[in-house]
């Protein structure tokens, strides 16, 4: 059994790689040329061999989104080929059965698993956020919208609103204002910087413009305008967090969206959207064992002539489907207000029973 084990353990993980390899060629290409019309643009001037980093950089996003759907086609790919040469036939007569087969595949899926959630926990992340400050060169900064990013947070016996406009190449933060409020909700100070940048104890600000406002006792409301050359902020805000508000949510690893949602939930902000998100990162990767699973039933398919290129087309649609589905219900979910967990396991839990059911159909009955 080791050495057959061994067989199906090269010829999946052959197809997987030649498979990945193509998708990923095909999303470079994409992005080089979306790309193209930058180039020669910016503050800096944007180069070529500046856009071609900024495209290899996001590889290792792409390969987090398109390896559970490069795994079905692969492994789809190899069960037929293997049926279709009557290989799988004289595999079965050597002892192969469905439980033993299966039991096979669940352990390359969980290898596919760990690999899909080292590439988007930790090789994408930092891969995304270094292409991000790559072509931020291009404008000089990263920002959405008109005014930014907004974040708050709560201390002992003060609540603060913060916005920060952008932030630059450098990882530094610009046109950053500080809006501070009592425990009765009134004004307390509002504090401009034009840059700020993060230290282990807080953000330090500089060139501050600073008003304070006092309101207690019987006297009028008084403002006293401060100009710093530097102030220091202490906060729990982290670049991570200021990043998530003005990039993307997916690009995070799974334990920086747990302490975003955490201070999202302590500040009494809604964390919905992120929530779903977290539970993506956990149940995306598992979907690999789903997916070994679906495409074990291809090895059962008996024909002798024709080519397996209608499976393999048939192994694309699945994998798009479950792509697309996925998206659905993320946006679904977070219109709804379904339970996070729910709404991100739901595509996972679907596509698993449609696998079981298949497998119990052409296997089991077989």
């Amino acid at each position: 059994m080791r050495t057959i084990r061994r067989l199906i353990y090269r010829e999946v993980f052959a197809s997987v790689l030649f498979v990945t390899v193509g998708f990923l060629a095909l999303f470079f290409f994409f992005d080089f040329v979306d790309e193209l019309p930058n180039v020669g643009k910016g503050v800096t001037g944007y180069r070529l061999t500046q856009a071609l980093a900024h495209v290899t950089l996001m590889l290792p996003s792409h390969l987090y989104e398109l390896l559970p759907i490069a795994v079905l086609i692969g492994t789809i790919f190899v069960m037929a080929r293997l049926a279709q040469s009557s290989e799988y036939t004289i595999l079965r007569t050597s002892g192969l059965g469905p439980w033993r087969a299966l039991r096979t595949l669940l352990v390359l899926g969980l290898v596919f698993t760990l690999l899909t959630f080292a590439a988007g926990d930790y090789l994408a992340p930092v891969a995304d956020r270094a292409a991000q400050l790559l072509k931020a060169r291009l404008q000089g900064r990263i920002s959405i919208g008109q005014t930014g990013a907004w974040l708050k947070e709560r201390q002992p016996y003060h609540t603060y609103n913060v916005n920060v406009k952008a932030l630059t190449p450098d990882g530094d933060m610009q046109d950053v204002r500080i809006f501070e409020a009592d425990s009765r909700g009134f004004l307390v100070s509002v504090s401009q910087a034009p840059k700020a940048r993060f230290t282990d104890s807080g953000w330090l600000l500089q060139d501050v413009e600073r008003s304070e406002f006092n309101t207690g006792g019987t006297e009028a409301a008084r403002v006293e305008r401060l100009k710093l050359p530097s102030m220091r902020w202490p906060t729990e805000i982290t670049p991570e967090m200021v990043s998530v508000a003005l990039l993307k949510p997916d690009r995070m690893s799974t334990i920086d969206l747990f302490h975003y949602i955490r201070h999202l939930e302590a500040n009494g902000q809604t964390s919905q959207r992120y929530e779903i998100e977290f539970w993506r990162k956990v149940f995306y990767p598992l979907s690999c064992i789903v997916m070994v699973v679906l495409a074990l039933p291809f090895a059962y398919l008996h024909f002798r002539s024709g080519g397996i290129t209608s499976y393999v087309f048939g192994g694309v649609l699945i994998g798009i489907s479950f792509f697309l589905l996925n998206n659905v219900f993320g946006y679904i979910g977070n219109l709804q207000n379904w339970w996070p967990w729910l709404t991100a396991a739901a595509p996972g839990l679907i596509y698993s029973m449609f696998s079981l059911g298949a497998f119990g159909w052409l296997v089991l009955r077989r």
